[in-house]
């Protein structure tokens, strides 16, 4: 056995705990890696592969509750916090949104398969006010499927995966170092790259005080509200004269935006 399966084989079950638990608080840390490397253990007799099942089911839903009652406390300013955090703010707020839209609970039954929809979902069925114990009921069915599947095919390819460890230490390193090192390598190509749009749109950019300054001058501008649905039922106040309109209907109200004059989006 190598040493890092090992050191998963010593302090297995505290590990997955609580790198499933802080994974799913909104830490940018992939759980795979763990639930395969506890499969892996469980082959060998060294885990139990109920136990660890359990013990990231309880992890996961420990963090989801959180997250599903600040939501409901705290409304959308809570899924945007949430977002920063995945290094594509932009994104995942609509990404979650739009799941719900078109899904509804169901989502909650393949969040955990779809990278940061997983954290972002139980703020968000707490912002929509979905009832608590159906919440619980499909987010533990979904958490279960996730939890069952990686730790299984971990199981599955024990050998394999150990197959891989040794042929990666002989080069010098592990699998655990190089898992890191990609990792590593990936957070700085999205965070450079998210820096390099967001100067570029920096340059277009209104503080809410500069709108509120040129509307009180009489300029002529035309304001968009692009919020989605969602967003605006958990805060539904809006700007005087803006034409409500989701990024997904521009295609078809496209026309009512006139082009004499400057348009300003207004957006989450």
């Amino acid at each position: 056995m190598s040493h890092n399966l090992q050191f998963v084989a010593n302090h297995g079950y505290s590990v997955l705990f609580f790198w499933v638990l802080a994974e799913q608080s909104g830490l940018p840390i992939p759980s795979l890696p763990i639930l395969l490397a506890a499969g892996a253990m469980s082959a060998t007799g060294e885990l139990s592969i109920v136990m660890a099942i359990a013990l990231a089911l309880c992890a996961s839903l420990i963090a989801d509750v959180a997250w599903y009652e600040l939501g409901k406390h705290k409304g959308i300013k809570v899924l945007n916090f949430l977002c920063k955090m995945s290094l594509e703010p932009d994104s995942c707020v609509r990404k979650t949104e739009n799941a719900f839209s078109k899904q509804g609970l169901r989502s909650l039954l393949i969040a955990k398969f779809i990278p940061g929809l997983g954290t972002a979902a139980p703020p968000l069925a707490g912002i929509i006010r979905l009832s608590f114990w159906r919440f619980l009921v499909y987010d533990a069915i979904g958490t279960l499927a996730w939890a069952g599947a990686f730790i299984g095919l971990g199981a599955a390819f024990s050998k394999q995966l150990e197959a891989i460890e040794q042929r990666i230490t002989q080069f010098g390193a592990s699998l655990l170092t190089v898992a890191l090192i990609a990792l590593g390598l990936y957070l700085i190509w999205k965070f450079v790259n998210r820096e390099l749009l967001i100067r570029e749109l920096r340059i277009a950019r209104l503080q809410p005080s500069e709108l509120k300054q040129m509307m009180d001058a009489g300029e002529d501008v035309f304001i968009v509200d692009l919020r989605h649905a969602m967003e605006f039922d958990a805060d539904p106040y809006s700007i005087m004269g803006a034409l409500r309109i989701s990024p997904e209907e521009l295609g078809e109200r496209h026309d009512q935006i006139p082009r004499d004059r400057d348009i300003i989006l207004y957006c989450t």
